[in-house]
């Protein structure tokens, strides 16, 4: 049977410069503990390696021993090793690459409101929030601008509320934080009003920054031919919880969980 040389020249691209790609495009990762690496030393394939960082960041290498490779980069790392073995005499001017093989400890965890939530790698040092929530596929339309990032900052406990609207409408990039490993992203549910009555599309919706009764009734379709501006009420929960029914102006803001009603006109 004759070869697809096409396909075998696919297969042949993929294996042999996606990783190189893989490797060149993570080389300012920073390693951490329990993440899988393979250790290759050009024309030397018996110091070829693969092994794991420890909790203490360190692996054990030939001829070596012990070595410090956790919070280096993936280029760091390499010419760290390449450095004891020059230095040991083991090898003259050795050439080493590192592959990533398994992330484990420089992950995000993306949970809440998000498309895709999950935990996702850092692959590049100096990831932003904004970075990783487009990696979980951005937030859903339930989803609140106002994002809680929460981890450990120089040994500290971490947490922060970051409204991601303002970082692009207010021109604040330095809101969209970098993030580190062990961070975890939550996106809670936005605040919402629910609407019903004669409306043309009655149901639940997003509450917008300062929205009034007004602009809720346009975010419901607006009234019904039998609806009327009179003959709207709003229940809404007080402080203890307890379901109060009013009778709002168009000018009220609208808060959360209201729910609104809008009644027949009598003419």
């Amino acid at each position: 049977m004759t070869p697809d040389w096409g396909k075998l020249l696919v297969a042949f691209w993929m294996f042999a410069f996606l990783p190189a790609a893989f490797a060149e495009a993570t080389n300012d990762y920073q390693l951490a503990a329990g993440d899988t690496i393979r250790i290759v030393v050009y024309q030397s394939p018996d110091l070829t390696l693969d092994t794991r960082i420890s909790e203490n960041g360190t692996i054990t290498y030939p001829l070596v021993g012990s070595l410090s490779l956790g919070g280096l980069t993936i280029a760091a790392a390499a010419q760290k090793i390449a450095t004891a073995l020059d230095e040991g005499r083991f090898v003259k001017q050795p050439q080493v690459n590192i592959v990533l093989l398994q992330i484990v400890g420089n992950q995000v965890s993306v949970l809440g409101q998000v498309n895709r939530p999950g935990s996702y790698p850092l692959l590049t040092f100096g990831t932003h929030l904004t970075q990783m929530l487009a990696t979980a596929g951005g937030t859903s339309p339930t989803g609140s601008s106002r994002i809680i990032v929460s981890g450990t900052r120089n040994g500290k406990p971490f947490s922060e509320q970051i409204d991601v609207n303002a970082i692009y409408l207010d021109g604040r990039p330095d809101r969209d934080i970098v993030l580190a490993g062990g961070d975890s992203i939550f996106v809670p549910k936005a605040p919402i009003f629910y609407i019903y009555g004669q409306v043309n599309h009655p149901g639940q919706y997003v509450i917008e920054p300062n929205m009034t009764m007004e602009q809720a009734l346009a975010a419901g379709g607006g009234l019904t031919l039998r609806g009327s501006e009179n003959r709207i009420s709003v229940k809404r929960n007080d402080k203890s919880g307890k379901a109060v029914k009013g009778r709002p102006e168009l000018s009220d803001p609208v808060a959360q969980d209201d729910v609104i009603f809008v009644g027949e006109s009598i003419f």
